[in-house]
């Protein structure tokens, strides 16, 4: 039985991440993937909506937008990152993985001409099943969708945003159930190139997790592109028609469209792993709990009586339920990789970003008013309107706005901005959440002009007056040019 240092299920952006650097520090690593290697995120999630999305910003027909993004995809061809795999020594193995016993788990082959279904080989010599030994196991097997509980939604036709990130076709009549950030993305991508779409978000406000503030200029935005934007009540039911299909809402209205595109909720791809052997439980639809080191937590009586290997298991990525963002699973590999290699790192949540490439983009990072309040924090809020900014004249657009979020410490702890750009001129922002800079100093700093970043002075200036906070010591010395 071939035995590794580290053995990781799942060759997504994490898993990928974690065994390359065991790999390159000498020790044997192994990854387990079934599906494409890189994960959703280059094929069919991340990179097309992004390329869609620029397309549509550029004005470009439908087909020239599809042929874009199905090269920016590599046509859902792994070859070169499966290879990269391989180049740096990771030992790639496809199938599916699951745990026999604490340091052994059994892949089994996927399915394929040569390897029927049954389980059986086509050479009755060969063994289905392989075993692997490991001594840390890593899980990063990701996230699959959620379909809502609608009432007749199995008997439509529906698409998955990965399914409708990798479909050639435009659909004339489109409903997306779901106003989040995938559910954003893809109505403002098939409105803009004409494609009847009714987003339909069961909350009163679409990005429902972020300040109400930023879903009410992006639902604007969605209307401007040509969506119809429908809040405040959840679909019911969903039947076929003679022309396609139909859902009704609880509010007794009804929408008819070609086909529905499910951007409801994804939960931890879990199923089948036989985790349950290291003393991991997990309920349905549940993530794996972890410490700030990424380490699986255990239940106590597997903690007292663990053998050997069974404490020896990590994860990364969205299977850990943390602001499932490729950023995010990134972060988390980085920290799974150094402690497995000897470091001592812990994950600081404080400023990991969420945003929706959206025209115009949507920026929130750390706390919001509703997420101070649920943890008993009462937070001072800020805010400047982009109107009033002398880039948005520049941009002719003025639409947007940045909110900034402190404690009574004088600490910024969050913020979210809608605006042109946004994902790129908010990061400071969040190293200054990570970092806790005093506002006094984010007061202080001076940007360019004319910038949107500039947008954000005002609003530092009075949670810095606010708080009481003083302003900062400097040295002496010649001003520069």
């Amino acid at each position: 039985m071939p035995q590794f240092d580290v053995v990781v299920f799942g060759g997504g952006t994490a898993g990928a991440h974690v065994a390359s650097e065991v790999a390159r520090s000498g020790r044997t690593a192994a990854v387990v993937e079934a599906g494409l290697v890189g994960g959703e995120c280059p094929y069919l999630a991340c990179m097309p909506s992004k390329s869609l999305l620029q397309s549509a910003r550029r004005g470009e027909t439908w087909e020239h937008a599809v042929a874009r993004r199905d090269e920016v995809t590599g046509h859902l061809d792994d070859a070169a990152a499966a290879a990269r795999l391989t180049e740096i020594g990771v030992t790639l193995i496809r199938g599916t993985a699951r745990v026999s016993k604490p340091g052994m788990i059994e892949v089994v082959p996927i399915p394929t001409p040569s390897r029927p279904r049954d389980g059986r080989s086509a050479n009755a010599g060969e063994a289905a099943v392989t075993s692997l030994g490991y001594t840390e196991l890593v899980i990063a097997t990701g996230s699959e969708p959620v379909a809502p509980p609608v009432e007749g939604l199995t008997d439509i036709p529906a698409w998955t945003s990965a399914e409708a990130l990798s479909c050639p076709d435009l659909p004339r009549r489109l409903i997306v159930l779901g106003g989040g950030s995938i559910g954003c993305e893809l109505a403002q991508i098939f409105a803009a190139f004409g494609s009847q779409v009714t987003l339909i978000e069961a909350a009163d406000h679409v990005l429902p997790d972020e300040a109400q503030f930023a879903g009410e200029i992006l639902a604007d935005g969605l209307r401007r592109t040509g969506a119809d934007v429908r809040l405040g009540s959840a679909a019911v039911k969903a039947e076929t028609t003679d022309s396609g299909l139909a859902l009704t809402l609880a509010d007794g209205s009804r929408i008819e469209a070609d086909r529905v595109l499910l951007a409801t909720g994804r939960r931890p791809r879990l199923s089948g792993l036989r985790l349950d052997k290291l003393g991991v439980e997990i309920g349905p639809g549940m993530a794996l709990a972890v410490d700030a080191a990424c380490r699986v937590i255990l239940t106590a009586e597997a903690g007292r009586n663990r053998g050997k290997n069974s404490g020896h298991v990590w994860a990364a990525g969205d299977v850990t339920g943390v602001a499932a963002y490729t950023h995010t699973a990134s972060y988390q590999a980085r920290i799974v990789a150094a402690n497995i290699l000897g470091g001592h790192r812990e994950a600081d949540y404080r400023g990991i970003p969420r945003v929706v490439y959206t025209s115009p983009s949507v920026y929130t990072v750390g706390l919001s008013p509703a997420r101070g309040a649920a943890a008993g924090l009462g937070l001072l809020t800020a805010g400047f309107d982009l109107a009033e900014a002398a880039r948005a004249t520049v941009e002719d657009d003025d639409r947007g706005r940045v909110e900034l979020y402190a404690d009574s410490a004088g600490v910024l702890v969050g913020a979210a901005a809608v605006g042109l750009y946004a994902e790129e001129w908010m990061s400071e922002i969040a190293l200054a959440i990570r970092a806790a800079i005093p506002l006094a100093v984010l007061a202080d700093v001076v940007h360019a002009f004319p910038t949107y970043g500039a947008a954000m002075e005002p609003a530092l200036r009075e949670l810095a007056e606010r708080t009481g906070a003083p302003p900062p010591v400097t040295g002496g010395g010649a001003p520069g040019r």
